[in-house]
């Protein structure tokens, strides 16, 4: 099975498609992962430039809007705007936390249809104030409707339930079993982001992320999958705390992303 390691371009919003990736390309990075409403290139342009770079291509979708019938028209519209850029998977924010059930269920079973209609795998973000916001509802959802894959980024669940959720390791386990990609950011009880995974003071956060992730690791290995893409993706500020008076941010992103690709890479052997 093939580990591809991406970078988010989420910190570099103003430098231009060819130039990041050229940048991650040579930092070691096989993939991209982009919020296509952000980039100005056409499907087939965003498609070249991967390929000749020698990038993979992972598109970030939303499903926006104040109703669900917006979410829906917007989920489908970039779905589908997405898929002729030729990406390996699409990662999308889905529904809201304050929608009924019922409402979320229908924009998750419209992105299941277009899965399997399109053959790309779509992949919905364990998120704060989207439908995935917590593990019980994300436990609901899956019961719901059994074929919806993750992006584990299950450093938003430590924010939301105050804990590195050793109380809750059966859902998590269920997430870890639906998980297709990984978002390789570390939380902690009091928000989504530890200032620096070098730090000694975050072994505990650090281990038991990689434990998680480890286990998706197995999973996709005991099922014979193809492949396991892992985007580190520590953000910028407000993600990264920033010094008082000065702004400045706490730690280097590029050295955190680049250090947690080496360290996925070292574990994982």
């Amino acid at each position: 099975m093939q580990l591809i390691f991406g970078r988010s371009k989420w910190d570099m919003p103003d430098l231009p498609l060819a130039r990041f990736l050229e940048k991650i390309k040579s930092q070691g990075f096989d993939a991209s992962e982009i919020f296509l409403p952000s980039l100005t290139e056409k499907p087939d342009e965003i498609a070249e430039l991967h390929d000749r770079h020698g990038v993979q291509f992972i598109a970030m979708i939303a499903s926006d809007g104040a109703t669900l019938s917006e979410h829906l028209a917007s989920l489908e519209q970039r779905f589908l705007l997405a898929a002729k850029a030729k990406p390996i998977l699409i990662n999308c924010h889905t529904g809201r936390d304050i929608f009924p059930f019922e409402d979320n269920l229908k924009i998750f079973e419209l992105g299941s249809a277009l899965s399997k209609e399109y053959g790309i795998s779509l992949v919905h973000e364990t998120h704060r104030g989207r439908a995935t916001y917590s593990t019980f509802q994300t436990q609901a959802l899956i019961s719901a409707l059994p074929e919806i894959r993750l992006t584990a980024d299950f450093s938003h669940w430590c924010c939301v339930h105050e804990s590195l959720l050793a109380d809750q390791q059966e859902t998590v386990d269920l997430a870890i079993l639906h998980a297709d990609y990984i978002h390789a950011r570390v939380g902690y009880p009091e928000g989504p982001q530890i200032t620096d995974p070098r730090g000694d003071e975050w072994h505990t956060e650090v281990e038991t992320h990689i434990a998680w992730w480890n286990q998706i690791l197995h999973h996709h290995k005991k099922k014979g999958s193809s492949f396991l893409a892992i985007t580190p993706e520590f953000g910028p500020p407000p993600y990264m705390m920033r010094l008082p008076f000065t702004r400045q941010p706490v730690s280097d992103l590029d050295e955190i992303n680049i250090h947690m690709m080496h360290l996925l890479k070292k574990r994982f052997a």
